[in-house]
């Protein structure tokens, strides 16, 4: 059975992959790539984002951004609009059409899935489970930032992934 450790490194091993399988899903049926997915997922929670930030957010430079925006814009998925105080700048929004499909796919499994959380734990329960995803996120978040902060190797050979994984270990020292 193994230790708790084991057990519970397991468990988020296999929900992530779950989630990926999920997210995978969902961008199959909107016709986007996993990255244009993770945007409007920003997008569903934000009342504007500018662009910059979703580079930050999505660990993309400003020609990534600008040919994601261009994508998801052709689909009518989100429009840009001037800031509404600094002229210079825009500010992203997805579409209503956009937002009733996301939640269109979404919504039968949140509701159903959502319901069956709720009925199996308590309050004091759904906080705990609050504070340690919240905790792994942080952490998580971390290491994303840890990771992007390394070169990207210019070959996809070996050696190259010896050498970028060498770097992490001199980092944590």
């Amino acid at each position: 059975m193994g230790s708790i450790e084991e057990r519970l490194g397991a468990a988020v091993q296999h929900y992530q992959s779950t989630v990926d399988d999920f997210d995978r899903e969902l961008a199959r049926l909107l016709g986007v790539n996993e990255t244009d997915l993770r945007c409007l997922e920003i997008l569903l929670t934000g009342d504007g984002v500018a662009p910059g930030e979703l580079g930050d957010r999505l660990g993309l430079t400003t020609g990534s951004v600008t040919a994601m925006l261009d994508r998801l814009e052709k689909l009518q998925f989100l429009t840009r609009a001037p800031h509404p105080t600094d002229r210079r700048k825009v500010v992203v929004h997805i579409t209503p059409d956009a937002t009733v499909r996301a939640y269109g796919l979404m919504t039968p499994f949140l509701d159903e899935a959502g319901r069956r959380v709720l009925d199996r734990y308590t309050p004091e329960q759904l906080e705990l489970i609050v504070d340690f995803l919240t905790f792994n996120r942080d952490i998580q978040d971390q290491h994303v930032q840890r990771l992007r902060e390394l070169p990207t190797p210019t070959s996809r050979r070996a050696k190259s992934a010896r050498g970028a994984a060498k770097q992490l270990e001199n980092q944590a020292d």
